[in-house]
């Protein structure tokens, strides 16, 4: 018998013990990252209020093309960049989501950069 790893219970285990050290505050939320198998989805998130600001995904009507590649990421990327500027957002603190800092993170990362965030 194969015995592999359980995957995602492994990346939500490193989510959790990057949420305990990372927050997101009113002055600085929180840019929470969620990469699926077709699909990469961000959100801006205030802890103290429970409340999301501001979201953007590659599910979206609006979106063209795929959703599971780096282009896509940096599309989502810069869109909730530039939807968080219209709501008064400029900082933000980057969760990674317990995902490897590499490909279509690193690209939603550089393209929130791109349309005005600062992390």
């Amino acid at each position: 018998m194969i015995n592999r790893p359980d995957t995602k219970s492994q990346r939500v285990k490193r989510h959790k013990r990057v949420r305990g050290k990372v927050s997101g505050t009113p002055e600085r939320p929180r840019l929470n990252v969620f990469r699926s198998e077709k699909h990469i989805y961000a959100q801006i998130i205030d802890d103290v209020a429970g409340k999301t600001m501001v979201s953007a995904s590659s599910v979206e009507k609006d979106f063209e093309g795929l959703g599971s590649n780096k282009e896509a990421a940096r599309k989502v990327g810069k869109t909730v960049a530039e939807r968080a500027v219209k709501a008064g957002i400029e900082q933000v603190v980057f969760d990674r989501g317990g995902y490897i800092y590499h490909g279509r993170v690193q690209e939603l990362a550089e393209g929130a950069r791109e349309g005005g965030l600062k992390f």
